[in-house]
Parts: structure tokens; C-alpha cells; sequence
């Protein structure tokens, strides 16, 4: 079952089911709470970032975790410590969270409180880094947010487990490597809740338009893109009936897709609750 908001006057929500289609008639405050709900409550993103998720060779590399608007360098926001930081490497999860050291991150807007990893990586193939926040009141509207965030870094371009599907509560499963993709090209996922594909999820995409100064713990001054609206800013679409969606990477740089409240916990101290599936992805220049 899915919805959909028409404009006739009065409004109008259809409810497909199956093959019905029915519609009932809406009042106009609760269009407007629609309305308010799905514009405000956009733009959250739960970063781990490094710069390179691509790498010649092993070693160590740092991670950063701030809670913020990665396209406009926007509010950083004040969460706990996570739930859960891991690494899987080849079937192997060894537990980060005692790594995790606090920092603070300012963007353009703020400084608010994240954390950061040293983490060494040893050997060939892909490192997949997931990052459970702890939910996240989010005053405006009243509303708790939870992300689960995948980050995966490659050494020497060997493929050892990049699409694996770990049966998060919340989790977008690559198809495409997510660190071999050329500008212009394009990123294909499937959003999954505990293995399962969620239909017609809601995803929201962020380019990280502000370069990360890792030795600052900041956002970059300038911006790499001017967006010709603000719809640029945060961009939304919808997976297909089988969780799965495309999305063209136009400009070289890390991209952000969000999976909004397609995990099973939905409710939190009483409050709703988002649980939220995040990926981050590459994208590099055609030389």
C-alpha cells in the first residue's frame, strides 16, 4: 500500500491497494501537517567520512562523524554517543566504539559535537564501516531520529564484500561499488529492512558540497557547485516496488543517500521515530 497527495480542492489522498484505487477527502490543517512534516525533517545526514574511499594501499585513515546538512555546510547537530560503530572486513566485525574520540565540527552555521577513528586497515578488499546513531530529539518536530550509517573504503581495487548484505535494522545495499563510480555515471542500491526490500521507500540525496578540512574538523569555505534552486540542496526520490532505486552522480565528489523511517522501530520515549538507512558513496573525475 502507498500514498499519494493530489491538489484538486477540497484535497484528495489515494490509496492504492492492490489493484483499488480509492481516495477520501482531506481537511487542510492535516495537508499542511503533511506538508510541514515531509520538508522539515529533510537534510539530516549522519557522515562517517574520510576522504578517499578508494585507496592504493592499507594503512591507517581517520574517520568523522558529524550529524549535519553536508550540501549547504549546514546546522551540526548535538547527538549521544552511537548505539553501534563496527568494521567488517571478509565475515569478520570487530567492534569500533571504544575508538571513538570526541571532537567538535563547525560548518558555516555552528559547531556541535561529533566523534572521530583512527582505524587501520590491513590487507587487500573492502572495509565496511556502519555507524548506529543514538536517536536524535528532533525539537522541530517533534520527532526522534535514529540513522544507520554505511561507509565502505577499498584497498587496491579488490572486490572482497562490498554488496554484502549485513541484515541491518535499516540499510541500503550497494549494487553498484559505491568506490569505483565515474562522474556521470551512476549509483544503483536496494534499501532493506533486516534483509527484507522495503517498496517504494522515500530517499534523500546530498552531494558533500563543502570540502571537509579533516585537520580543522570543518567545512570547507567555498563550495564546489552553486545549485540553480534550492531544490538542488536536497534532492528526493522513491525506490521501486522492489526497494530498489538510480541515481546519476553528475559531479566528482561524495554522495549521500538517505532511506527516511524504513526500519521496523517506530516509535521512541513515547515519540515516532525515524529509523533511517544512510550510504555514502565516490564518485571521480573522467580524466
Amino acid at each position: 500500500m502507498y500514498l499519494c497527495l493530489s491538489s484538486p480542492t477540497p484535497p484528495v489522498l489515494w490509496i492504492s491497494d492492490g489493484a483499488k484505487l480509492v481516495f477520501k477527502k482531506l481537511s487542510l490543517s492535516l495537508v499542511a501537517t503533511s506538508v510541514l512534516l515531509s520538508t522539515s525533517a529533510q537534510a539530516h545526514f549522519q557522515m562517517v567520512y574520510t576522504p578517499d574511499l578508494l585507496l592504493d594501499r592499507g594503512g591507517e585513515i581517520t574517520l568523522k562523524t558529524p550529524f549535519t546538512h553536508p550540501a549547504a555546510s549546514g546546522h551540526v547537530m548535538s547527538v549521544e554517543k552511537p548505539e553501534q560503530f563496527f568494521h567488517v572486513r571478509k565475515d569478520k566485525k570487530t567492534d569500533l566504539l571504544p575508538s571513538l574520540k570526541p571532537i567538535n565540527w563547525t560548518s558555516a552555521e555552528n559547531t556541535g559535537p561529533a566523534y572521530e577513528a583512527d582505524v587501520r586497515l590491513r590487507g587487500l578488499g573492502d572495509n565496511l564501516f556502519v555507524y548506529k546513531t543514538a536517536p536524535y530529539m528532533e525539537e522541530a518536530e517533534d520527532i526522534y531520529i535514529q540513522q544507520i550509517t554505511k561507509t565502505i573504503v577499498n584497498v587496491g581495487s579488490l572486490p572482497t564484500g562490498w554488496n554484502d548484505d549485513l541484515g541491518l535494522e535499516a540499510e541500503i545495499v550497494p549494487l553498484t561499488k559505491p568506490y569505483a563510480i565515474y562522474a556521470g555515471g551512476s549509483f544503483t542500491g536496494v534499501v532493506k529492512s533486516e534483509g527484507q526490500p522495503v517498496p517504494f521507500a522515500e530517499i534523500e540525496v546530498e552531494y558533500v558540497n563543502y570540502q571537509p578540512d579533516m585537520n580543522a574538523n570543518a567545512f570547507g569555505q567555498a563550495s564546489s557547485i552553486t545549485p540553480p534552486a534550492d531544490a538542488f540542496i536536497t534532492m528526493t526520490m522513491f525506490a521501486d516496488a522492489n526497494g530498489t532505486f538510480t541515481f546519476a552522480l553528475p559531479k566528482a565528489g561524495q554522495w549521500g543517500f538517505c532511506a527516511l523511517g524504513v526500519g521496523p522501530k517506530k516509535e521512541h520515549n513515547g515519540k515516532t521515530l525515524s529509523q533511517d538507512a544512510v550510504i555514502w558513496v565516490q564518485a571521480h573525475p573522467v580524466k
